[in-house]
């Protein structure tokens, strides 16, 4: 008697997570993406360490990537990047301690020239510096087949991943996501970390989303340019505007 309830919810749940479940591009109705020149910046990172990453994981003899200098991630963004190749990071630092304020607390800004030709990042935080915590990132992205070098995405398939939007629109964070997290301050945040994902869909390459999904996007990208290309990330909450109360 059940069989016929239970195959329908199965095709329910299957047409649910094969549809568009987040925020579109800019521009856009329902959109998360916030322009770089939106007066709810109050201030910008204003120091980054870069680990760059390989031109091609599967290939480390390839070398690492190259395009860019460190500073242009700090600062307000200008479409001035560092690029941070497979698997590379950048770690940036700001004047004033981040905070969890109501909505969004920061964005990352990447330089896609289109609303679907977008290459992504991980965003971790820290109220230390040493002890890092990742934002629950989600990618439906299919993962049957390899999105090519110059492949396309759906950004309403992506959640907490930079990179969601073009350039000059920044991917907006909130720490409340984060909130109640063991060893993190979320009142507190003096360091956020950018981490390049590795689109291969290979078990030994591939990156993985909060919910065990492979996170498929353009790869290869054996190019100087290769992975994410950070441009800033702009604050929105800090310890001033959040109603935070420091001890003196």
């Amino acid at each position: 008697m059940n069989r016929p309830i239970n195959f329908l919810l199965f095709l329910l749940f299957s047409s649910i997570t094969n549809f568009a479940q987040f925020a579109p591009p800019a521009g856009q109705e329902g959109t998360t993406a916030i322009h770089k020149d939106s007066t709810v910046f109050i201030a910008w990172a204003n120091s980054v360490f870069v680990q760059r990453g390989y031109l091609d994981i599967s290939l480390p003899d390839s070398g690492f990537v190259s395009f860019g200098e460190e500073q242009n991630a700090i600062g307000a963004a200008d479409n001035m990047i560092v690029s941070l190749g497979d698997g590379g990071y950048a770690i940036l630092s700001f004047d004033i301690p981040l905070a969890n304020g109501p909505g969004p607390d920061f964005a990352v800004f990447e330089n896609a020239f289109t609303d679907d030709f977008l290459e992504l990042a991980f965003v971790e935080v820290s109220s230390d510096g040493d002890n890092y915590f990742r934002f629950p990132a989600v990618s439906l992205t299919q993962t049957q087949t390899q999105v090519a070098s110059f492949g396309t995405l759906d950004a309403t398939k992506i959640h907490n991943l930079a990179g969601k939007y073009r350039i000059e629109y920044g991917t907006p964070f909130d720490l409340e996501d984060l909130s109640n997290t063991q060893g993190l301050n979320t009142d507190s945040i003096t360091h956020v970390k950018i981490i390049d994902v590795v689109g291969c869909i290979q078990d030994e390459f591939a990156s993985y989303d909060s919910e065990g999904h492979k996170v498929n996007d353009p790869w290869p990208t054996p190019f100087a340019s290769g992975g994410f290309d950070l441009d800033a990330v702009g604050v929105i909450h800090n310890i001033t505007n959040a109603g935070i109360i420091q001890n003196v």
